[in-house]
């Protein structure tokens, strides 16, 4: 009957450890029954934060505090998706009683708020951990990197690869000098737009700083992330702006890579990084993995 409901439903014992994950729960969060059965919920799985971005599994989770004191709680939080995004959800928590009242587990009842809610409250999760680059309006390097280390986390739990995308433009220094700062930013923004429509649900792009932006992209081969990078590249070079009276093009090197046995979040993003130099003495506008 649980797998039946349409909300997400999962029990832990007292030790906070997951012993029933349903059907819904799977759906939600993207991960699999088998992958967290036996793991506690403060290992940081789902990651819950509230509005603010405090992580409730360190401090506040309302599961356990239902646990201590029996109260229902209700509350709206985001959970972390096993593909690397956050999604917005309503839970509810309840004890579990033995026949005898004893308190032996806890059980947390959550649905998906709906998208257009979930788009309006990400926004705003966004602003107010100061996570967006506000310039581009696309997630900062504080976000890339916070989900960069969730996507690590996943990679050493259950190896499910996941591609880094290291994206530089190309002579934008001459944007800047020829025309200006303000030519400049719009180059940028054009940039970020371009890629942000680019790519798949729940994957990450976002700016790292300067001209140089990062893609973190879920259970990827080569060949996908190499056709993704692809289109990436693409959809930036046929994009341009009008700075009278010429049309500026633009475009973009880049260097991607696969996780792989040894690496840290680090190392991946140094790969990465080094591989857009052999996009640039390819001539530019270029992809390369490796």
């Amino acid at each position: 009957m649980l797998n039946m409901l349409r909300e997400g439903v999962y029990f832990v014992d007292l030790d906070r450890k997951i012993t029933f994950w349903n059907k819904a729960a799977e759906r939600i969060s993207g991960y699999r029954s088998d992958e967290v059965l036996g793991s506690s919920c403060k290992d940081n799985i789902l990651i819950h934060v509230d509005s603010t971005g405090r992580n409730l599994c360190d401090d506040g989770c309302p599961l356990h505090a239902t646990m201590a004191d029996r109260e229902i709680r209700m509350a709206e939080v985001f959970l972390h998706h096993r593909r690397g995004y956050r999604v917005p959800v309503s839970v509810r928590t309840t004890p579990l009683e033995d026949d005898e009242g004893n308190v032996v587990g806890g059980i947390e009842i959550f649905t998906e708020i709906s998208p257009e809610e979930n788009i309006r409250l990400r926004m705003e999760e966004l602003e107010r951990w100061a996570l967006l680059d506000p310039l581009t309006k696309v997630p900062s390097r504080t976000h890339l990197k916070a989900e960069l280390e969730a996507l690590f986390s996943l990679w050493e739990k259950v190896r499910r690869p996941f591609g880094v995308l290291f994206i530089d433009i190309d002579h934008f220094k001459m944007f800047n000098d020829n025309h200006g700062h303000h030519v400049g930013d719009e180059v940028l923004k054009i940039v970020a737009k371009s890629l942000s429509v680019a790519v798949r649900l729940g994957d990450v792009i976002g700016r790292w700083g300067g001209e140089e932006f990062v893609g973190l992209f879920p259970e990827v081969e080569p060949v996908v992330l190499s056709s993704l990078a692809e289109r990436l590249r693409t959809m930036v070079e046929n994009s341009w702006i009008y700075e009278k009276p010429q049309r500026l093009a633009v475009a973009i090197s880049i260097g991607g890579t696969i996780s792989r046995e040894g690496d840290t979040p680090s190392s991946i993003l140094e790969r990465a990084d080094a591989l857009i130099y052999q996009s640039k003495r390819a001539g530019r506008n270029r992809v390369t993995i490796g």
